[in-house]
């Protein structure tokens, strides 16, 4: 895919898609190659069923600075162009890949997530994090408001009083009170998170990643059903999960007393 002018890098083996961010000159900002490569290289792991996990993460010392202001085109004088389709047609598509995908997603967080970066890194299933990392809302300082996904997770993961400020005030919010607000499942030494990454999706991709798609499935739509409407959705969903070969495997192996041998089917 050289028509992404290596903008993103994408490596899969031992069942597992690592897609690399790669403008560490900029710190990953996202223009137009990366908007399109994260977004064709999310599709190319969903439908690799050689692939079981997926980790997104960013070249050199900053996960993603956010929109690259330099290239979007915007005219210092005269009218702006309209920000809608670049989301409508951009961001929003690579977000509804990494929470559709059928597959677990985890996001290895290295240095800075800012803006757009920010809502990439807590859109992933799993979100990891070096110690020196740190997430900022940095729309207001623009005057624009947060987007790719920001306004739906944040206050889901931190509650609406946090979001709001987290938001208004565009703080830079350090690593360690990320996970404290609950944004990180884990944080590691800067040298030791791809390892760690690398370590947990090797292990998620020989569990039952079928039982992951649909886990996914509820929890997407968990957001928006009452508790009757849940119900019935995980009635149904078990209902696939049990016809499935790995619950059949996973059963055998509980009674066998032997670790399961789970294939994604």
């Amino acid at each position: 895919m050289a028509e992404f002018n290596n903008a993103v890098l994408y490596k899969a083996e031992e069942g597992v898609a690592v897609i690399t961010l790669n403008r560490p000159e900029a710190l990953n900002a996202l223009n137009a190659d990366i908007v399109a490569g994260l977004t064709a290289y999310l599709d190319r792991a969903a439908s690799d069923e050689a692939v079981r996990a997926v980790i997104i993460t960013g070249a050199g010392r900053g996960f993603c600075s956010g929109a690259d202001l330099a290239s979007s085109g915007q005219p210092k004088d005269g009218p702006p162009r309209d920000l809608s389709s670049s989301l409508r047609e951009g961001h929003n598509l690579y977000v509804q890949r990494i929470r559709k995908m059928p597959k677990p997603v985890i996001t290895a967080v290295n240095g800075v997530a800012a803006g757009a970066g920010m809502s990439i890194a807590i859109s992933g299933d799993i979100v990891l994090a070096g110690q020196s990392a740190s997430f900022l809302q940095a729309f207001a300082r623009i005057g624009l408001i947060p987007d790719a996904g920001s306004t739906f997770f944040l206050p889901r993961y931190v509650g609406s009083v946090r979001a709001r400020a987290l938001c208004m005030l565009a703080d830079k919010i350090p690593a360690e009170d990320a996970l404290r607000y609950g944004m990180v499942w884990k944080l590691f030494p800067d040298d030791q998170l791809m390892a760690e990454a690398m370590k947990m999706a090797r292990h998620m991709a020989t569990q039952p990643t079928r039982a992951y798609a649909l886990m996914k499935e509820a929890l997407n739509a968990s957001t928006e059903n009452d508790l009757d409407a849940q119900l019935e959705l995980e009635a149904q969903l078990q209902g696939k999960a049990g016809y499935t070969a790995d619950f059949k495997e996973g059963v055998a192996a509980f009674l066998e007393k032997r670790p399961p041998k789970f294939k994604g089917a």
